[in-house]
C-alpha cells in the first residue's frame, strides 16, 4: 500500500505536493511540501486532517463510564487510555487522599495489562508497519514493500511478529476481559484477578516470547549497523526529552515522576509530580493542523518542544530494571544511536531499536509479574475521600499520555483534557520530515520512492493520529453552505491561532 500523490499549483509560484494519506500508520494524516521552480523544498508540514471530539462529548457522562469510553479513541492502544483514565479517576474516588492506595493485586494486574499492551503494540509497529521499509529499503518496489512481502521473503520474522503480538493480546484478554476495549480497570482498582489457569496459560509461552524479543532487538540493531551512515543521518535533529521516571531513576512505563532534559542532556526538571503537569507543559494551536503543539513552559513555544517515546525513554532513564533489556540499553547507548558523548542525539531511526529494547523489557516484566501470587488476590478495590479533580499519566507505547478530568457533585465529568503521545511528538515529527525533505528531496525530481522517505520518518515515531486530535480552544474551523447545485452561498471561518492552557 502506498499513499496517493497530489500535486497542485500554488498561487505564489510554488508547487504544492501532498502525500495523502500517509500509509502504514494508525489514523489519517498527510504531509505537504512546497517546492519552487527548481524543485527546492521551501516548506514541509505534517497535517492531521481528522478531528475527534472526545474531550467534549464525555462531558456530562458519569465518571465511571470514562475508562471504557475513552478506549474508543483507538483500536491499537486502547489499554493506554483505559489505564490513564483509571489512574485519573482513582483520584476522584479518593485514592491518594488520606493515605488510600491501590491494593497490591490491583496495582500489579494493571501493570501486567499495561506491559501486555506495550509488547503487542511494539510488535505490531515494528513487524507489520515498519519492517517492510527496513528490510527491503525505503525506495524498493512498492508492490513488495508491505507485510505480505515480508511474509514471503522473511517468513520466520513475520511469524514471530504475529506471535509476539498475539501473546500481548492474550495478556490483555486475561486482565481486561477482552483483547480490545476491555473493562478490567475501574476507578479505585480492578474488577477481576488473574486465575491460576490464566496465569499458567501465559507462563507456558513467556520464555520463547522473551527469546523472540531478544531476536527482535538484534534484528533492529543489525539493520542499523548495516545501514550505519544512512540511519545515523536520516532525519537527524537534536531535541529535548520528556517522560516518566521511577523514584530511583529506573524506567517505569506505568507510573513515576516527570523528568525533562534539554538537548545537551542537562536536567530541566526531575521527579516532578504529574498532578500539576500544567505548571511545566503548555500547548499551542496552529491554524494548519488539528493537533496541538505542546512545549516546556520554561523554554517557551519556539524552542521548548520535545521528544517522547522509546528513544527518549531509553536514553534518559538511569537504568532499565530487567537484566536483558538493561544490557541491550547499555549497548544501544554505547553505540551512539540514542546517546552521543553523553548527550541525547537525534537518530530518528534509533526509535526502532529503542522500541525493541522496550518490548524485551515488557516481556521480562510480564514474566516477573506472572510469578507474583498477588495476581490471585481477592482484595481488588479501595476508596478514600472523594475529590473533584484527577490526573492520570502513563507511558503509552508511543510516549507520555495525560488524562485530566474534573467531576462535579453529581458525578458527571465537566471538563476533560487529553495530551497524547503523538501530540507531544508533533513538532518533533515535523522537524524529522523537514530534515528528510532537505536531505533526499531538495532539488530532485520526485517519485514514489523518494516520497516514501518522508513516510519512513513519520512511521519511526509510531504515531497514532486518531488519538492525537482532541483539541480544546480555538481550533481552525471553516463551514461552507452550498446550494443544491453545489454553489457556495456562504462561508463561516473561525481562526485557530493562540495558546491553549491545560488548567486545573
Amino acid at each position: 500500500m502506498t499513499s496517493n500523490l497530489e500535486t497542485a499549483a500554488h498561487p505564489e509560484t510554488l508547487r504544492r505536493v501532498a502525500i495523502d494519506p500517509i500509509s502504514r500508520v494508525e489514523g489519517h494524516g498527510k504531509v505537504t511540501l512546497l517546492l519552487d521552480e527548481d524543485e527546492h523544498v521551501q516548506q514541509v508540514r505534517l497535517h492531521i486532517v481528522e478531528f475527534r471530539g472526545f474531550e467534549k462529548f464525555i462531558q456530562g457522562r458519569p465518571y465511571w463510564e470514562v475508562p471504557v469510553m475513552v478506549q474508543r479513541l483507538c483500536g491499537i492502544c486502547p489499554v493506554s487510555h483505559h489505564l490513564a483514565a483509571s489512574k485519573a479517576l482513582d483520584q476522584i474516588v479518593g485514592v491518594g487522599a488520606g493515605g488510600a492506595r491501590l491494593t497490591p493485586t490491583a496495582d500489579k494486574l494493571r501493570r501486567l495489562m499495561h506491559y501486555g499492551q506495550i509488547l503487542q503494540s511494539h510488535a505490531l509497529h515494528f513487524f507489520h508497519l515498519s519492517s517492510p521499509d527496513l528490510l527491503f529499503g525505503f525506495d524498493s518496489d512498492v508492490a513488495r514493500r508491505n507485510i505480505v512481502g515480508v511474509a514471503a521473503e522473511y517468513p520466520e520474522v513475520a511469524r514471530q511478529g504475529v506471535l509476539l503480538r498475539k501473546f500481548g493480546q492474550e495478556v490483555i484478554r486475561h486482565t481486561a476481559g477482552k483483547r480490545i476495549h476491555g473493562t478490567g480497570s475501574v476507578p479505585g482498582g480492578v474488577n477481576k484477578n488473574l486465575s491460576l489457569a490464566e496465569r499458567d496459560e501465559l507462563l507456558k509461552d513467556i520464555y520463547p516470547i522473551i527469546g523472540w524479543c531478544r531476536d527482535a532487538v538484534h534484528l533492529a540493531r543489525r539493520l542499523f549497523e548495516q545501514n550505519l551512515d544512512e540511519y545515523n543521518a536520516f532525519g537527524r535533529f537534536r531535541a529535548h526529552t520528556l517522560g516518566l521516571i521511577r523514584a530511583d531513576g529506573a524506567m517505569d512505563l506505568y507510573h513515576g515522576g516527570l523528568r525533562a532534559r534539554d538537548m545537551d542532556g542537562r536536567t530541566i526538571f526531575d521527579h516532578v509530580d504529574y498532578n500539576r503537569y500544567w505548571e511545566q507543559i503548555s500547548e499551542e494551536v496552529k491554524p494548519w493542523s488539528y493537533m496541538k503543539f505542546p512545549f516546556l513552559k520554561a523554554l517557551g513555544p519556539e524552542t521548548g518542544w520535545y521528544r517522547v517515546g522509546p528513544l527518549a525513554r531509553v536514553a534518559q532513564c538511569d537504568f532499565i530494571p530487567t537484566p536483558l533489556a538493561e544490557r541491550e540499553r547499555q549497548e544501544f547507548l554505547a553505540f551512539g544511536a540514542g546517546n552521543e558523548a553523553g548527550k541525547p542525539s537525534g537518530a530518528t531511526l534509533g526509535y526502532h531499536w529503542a522500541r525493541m529494547i522496550e518490548m524485551l523489557h515488557a516481556a521480562e516484566t510480564i514474566k516477573e509479574l506472572l510469578h507474583d501470587p498477588d495476581l490471585q488476590g481477592t482484595d481488588l478495590m479501595v476508596k478514600g475521600e472523594r475529590q473533584e479533580r484527577g490526573v492520570g499519566m502513563i507511558e503509552a507505547p508511543r510516549g507520555t499520555l495525560i488524562h485530566h478530568y474534573r467531576v462535579d457533585e453529581h458525578d458527571q465529568v465537566i471538563r476533560a483534557n487529553l495530551i497524547v503521545s503523538t501530540t507531544h511528538n508533533n513538532q518533533a515529527m515535523n522537524e524529522a520530515v523537514r530534515q528528510v525533505a532537505r536531505q533526499y528531496l531538495d532539488g530532485r525530481k520526485l517519485n514514489e520512492g523518494l516520497l516514501n522517505h518522508i513516510e519512513v520518518a513519520v512511521r519511526a515515531f509510531d504515531p497514532c493520529l486518531s488519538c492525537a486530535t482532541h483539541a480544546l480552544g480555538k481550533m481552525p474551523l471553516q463551514v461552507e453552505l452550498l446550494d443544491a447545485e453545489g454553489r457556495r452561498i456562504d462561508t463561516l471561518t473561525r481562526g485557530g491561532a493562540g495558546d491553549v492552557a491545560a488548567c486545573c
